[in-house]
């Protein structure tokens, strides 16, 4: 049985690195920073059963860091991506308007040049949150959503990136 659930966490931190991998080809195609790192994934749930199941894996491999209205942030430890080292995981309640796998955000270094440069452009969309707000971009040739934050989650949240 400990086989099996090693597997099925090996399952869920291969599912991350694959939304990760994909957001950030996604990026790729539309912003020239190349070098913009991966900030924290989420994965988006399906069903009530695919968010417990989630819930339940992700928090074995790390702690819940803020609840929010649209489904826990836990900081896990470090999973390796084609991005960068990601320490920020969201499991997200199902929601009709989010049917892609999920959605990583990246850090900009010069934000407002970033949001000048490409604001404008097919895909991009400013959100106001709260206390910050992001940029999110889509297209329909990907299964995913990428992110830009403003601040960064890991700098909103007071974390230091763990070595």
């Amino acid at each position: 049985m400990a086989n099996n659930n090693f597997e099925i966490i090996d399952d869920l931190k291969c599912r991350i690195q694959d939304i990760v991998k994909q957001a950030n080809d996604l990026k790729n195609r539309h912003i020239g920073d190349h070098d913009a790192h991966v900030n924290y994934s989420c994965i988006f749930s399906h069903s009530k059963t695919e968010y417990d199941q989630l819930n339940e894996l992700a928090s074995k491999i790390g702690i819940v860091v803020k609840d929010t209205s649209t489904g826990p942030l836990y900081q896990i430890e470090p999973i390796s991506t084609a991005s960068g080292s990601l320490q920020l995981l969201k499991i997200r309640i199902p929601d009709p308007t989010r049917p892609e796998m999920g959605d990583a955000d990246f850090t900009i270094a010069d934000f407002p040049a970033f949001e000048e440069k490409y604001l404008s452009k097919p895909g991009f969309k400013r959100i106001q949150k709260e206390d910050f707000y992001m940029i999110e971009l889509m297209d329909s040739n990907f299964n995913v959503r990428a992110y830009f934050s403003n601040p960064p989650l890991d700098k909103q949240l007071g974390l230091s990136a763990k070595k």
